[in-house]
């Protein structure tokens, strides 16, 4: 039994389609021995999940040491995925570790962040400090730092397809390394379902260094019309953010991200990523193309 926590987002829902997709492939050829369980917030999260792979789902907060006794029994490995932007990650993640001690866990994967170490960034260094946590807890691990998924620039898809403009809170010309989900939930798949990838720490990033001008030349390309990186002003992204129910923690911690991309970037190598996947990493041109065909 392989648990994925936080499974009702969309690096869950990747996972378990990942997991899927690895059953039975010639990397693990008796992966389809191996059933996954997700956990979810909400009851409305379950059904996607069940659509995705999962073949039991657990429905609760992690919060909640019950919760995670539950989720974790009889699993042989964890893939933890904590809420993004959660103030109290490093508490998660103490329980999260405690009912994996508890079950027998035999391998903890924990979903990090692509330079945890950045103090700057509050979500960041959180997960830097339960990164510690696990280095200390005596349970293998695993974990991963992915960069920026380009699934993100979809935030704005209607925006993108309707008004041709891709809007950022920061500078258009700040670069950032980018990695396609897909390629971060292969990854997952493989550490999961495949030995010796214990003790490691392995940072995903694809080939490219984006900045928002030119991510939107590049959907200009795969729309076949005019798509312009536009800098909207903070106090304007604040309005919008609190307009559609986020947090003041939620909204303070972005905002130190923003500042930090247009200071200094956020860049990453892809070598590590190409080589656990054995292939090239996607490129952003190709992700583009999908957003294009999925508009018909």
């Amino acid at each position: 039994m392989i648990l994925v926590t936080g499974a009702g987002g969309k690096t869950g829902h990747a996972v378990l389609r990942a997991l899927g997709a690895e059953a039975g492939s010639v990397r693990a050829p008796s992966a389809e021995a191996r059933p996954v369980r997700a956990l979810v917030h909400r009851e409305d999260q379950a059904a996607a999940t069940v659509t995705n792979g999962a073949s039991e789902v657990v429905v609760g907060d992690m919060r909640a040491a019950e919760t995670m006794a539950e989720a974790t029994r009889g699993a042989r490995a964890v893939y933890h995925i904590a809420p993004n932007m959660a103030p109290d990650e490093v508490a998660l993640v103490d329980t999260a570790i405690e009912a994996a001690l508890a079950a027998g866990v035999k391998h903890f994967v924990y979903h990090s962040v692509l330079h945890p170490q950045t103090e700057a960034m509050p979500h960041h260094w959180q997960k830097m400090r339960a990164e510690e946590r696990l280095l200390e807890s005596g349970l293998p691990f695993t974990i991963l730092q992915p960069a920026v998924y380009m699934q993100n620039a979809l935030a704005h898809r209607r925006r993108i397809a309707e008004e041709g403009i891709y809007p950022v809170p920061y500078a258009a010309d700040a670069g950032v390394s980018m990695v396609d989900l897909e390629d971060v939930a292969r990854v997952a798949a493989i550490v999961l379902t495949e030995p010796g990838h214990e003790s490691a720490t392995y940072e995903l990033c694809g080939r490219e260094i984006l900045t928002p001008r030119e991510i939107a030349e590049t959907f200009t390309r795969s729309l076949g019309c005019p798509i312009r990186a536009e800098v909207i002003s903070r106090e304007a992204w604040v309005a919008s953010a609190r307009e559609a129910g986020q947090g003041d923690y939620e909204i303070e911690t972005l905002l130190a991200m923003f500042i930090y991309y247009e200071r200094y970037g956020l860049v990453g190598n892809p070598n590590v990523l190409e080589w656990l996947l054995g292939r090239p990493a996607a490129g952003f041109e190709a992700f583009a193309e999908r957003f294009a065909s999925s508009l018909g």
